[in-house]
């Protein structure tokens, strides 16, 4: 096994190591799965809402998206914004950011810190919150309804379609919540999915009724205080008992 140099709060099921992460290496057959995620970068940016940065990033609260690097975007308040990477990828992440932030190219502050905004550009914030949150995706037919149980948004294709981002109580535990439904091809043999359609790449996909060409599994996002991680990773396994939950382990690149 690899030097393992950073561990989830979640408790790992037969544990290997990723990007120098300690995670699970569980592969489950299960319609209904949860998986630890928390290896993955993450950044948070702050900034004007109408400003250079929420221009350079193109989404809008509410909503999340992948960008032309592929990291999800999510607007998860009012000039507020949370993005995520694949583990190992932070420092790539925020300097990129902080480019973005100063109106300059994306390779032109490969040397910036977090925090750092190079040349003239707006006030922003940026800050790697690889360490300090906890990630999980529950994906599956029934992960609308076991998320139901602990949260009180609907959860519906009209109000939380793919690509829906918010913040809410789940269990009872400040929590933001994004719907990033994953490729068929993801899914076990007889796993549940439904039909979507592309959108450009300025926004995320849309659920549509019939048959179509590419087909999703339906899956959630969850991202709280690393604190938190452990608690919030057992209330969601505890909702889905009633429908087959199981673990799954973290599969790179996770986003």
């Amino acid at each position: 096994m690899s030097e393992v140099i950073a561990r989830s709060p979640v408790r790992p099921l037969e544990p290997t190591v990723v990007a120098g992460w300690q995670v699970s290496g569980r592969r489950s057959t299960a319609a209904l799965t949860l998986a630890d995620h928390t290896p993955l970068a993450k950044a948070g940016v702050r900034a004007a809402a109408d400003g250079t940065m929420a221009r350079a990033l193109g989404v809008p609260f509410g909503l999340a998206a992948r960008d032309d690097a592929g990291a999800l975007v999510i607007g998860s308040g009012p000039g507020e914004w949370l993005l995520l990477a694949p583990p190992g990828e932070q420092a790539a992440l925020c300097a990129r950011l902080a480019a973005l932030a100063a109106g300059q190219a994306p390779g032109a502050a490969e040397g910036a810190g977090a925090g750092e905004q190079p040349g003239a550009g707006e006030l922003a914030t940026i800050l790697d919150l690889t360490h300090g949150r906890a990630v999980m995706r529950l994906t599956g037919a029934e992960s609308a309804a076991t998320l139901a149980k602990v949260c009180g948004i609907d959860l519906s294709d009209r109000v939380t379609p793919d690509g829906a981002a918010f913040r809410s109580s789940v269990a009872k535990l400040v929590t933001d919540v994004v719907r990033d439904d994953q490729p068929a091809a993801a899914a076990e043999p007889g796993a549940t999915v439904q039909a979507t359609t592309g959108q450009p790449a300025s926004g995320p996909s849309r659920p549509v009724a019939g048959p179509g060409p590419v087909g999703r599994v339906r899956s959630y996002l969850l991202h709280c205080e690393r604190s938190y991680g452990q608690y919030l990773f057992d209330a969601v396994l505890d909702a889905g008992a009633e429908f087959g939950v199981d673990v799954d382990g973290f599969r790179a690149p996770g986003i």
